[in-house]
């Protein structure tokens, strides 16, 4: 399988408000940029596209190193809670629904396609790809700010 690593991040001006997300793939020395938003979201949904948006870029099953600053989704991920909400209905417990559910579902499609490992990495600490990747998504939420 192809090794590739994916940084991601998103952003909210307000939560919820106009956002962003940003991703960066790189197989071998080959980098892609990617990035959208929405003119009224939470932050939590740009997270999770961003991871959503670069995985469907992958055009066959690959060894993916995803690094990501958003606890919800390392966590959910990496402790399998996503795959609990999703096999009890969307709930996260007997009383609270699991929050978007519909990208949940599309994530856990993909990331069942490849071996992904996953890593937290802190945000606004001078990872460099991850600041470059809250640069595109910021860069995103500020053109639906000014609709």
């Amino acid at each position: 399988m192809k090794k590739v690593e994916i940084f991601t991040d998103g952003a909210c001006s307000g939560n919820p408000g106009p956002g962003g997300w940003g991703a960066i793939l790189r197989y071998k020395e080959t980098e892609k940029e990617i990035s959208g938003g929405e003119k009224l979201t939470t932050n939590n949904r740009m997270e999770l596209l961003a991871v959503i948006n670069a995985l469907k870029l992958l055009k066959e099953p690959c060894e993916v190193t995803l690094y990501s600053d958003s606890q919800y989704v390392c966590n959910a991920l990496k402790l399998g809670w996503a795959k609990k909400w999703k096999s009890n209905g969307w709930m996260r417990n007997k009383k609270e629904k699991a929050l978007n559910p519909e990208l949940w579902d599309e994530l856990l499609t993909l990331y069942d396609t490849h071996t992904v490992n996953v890593e937290w990495v802190k945000g606004h600490a001078g990872h460099p790809e991850n600041e470059r990747c809250d640069k595109l998504a910021v860069a995103q939420a500020q053109k639906f700010s000014q609709i």
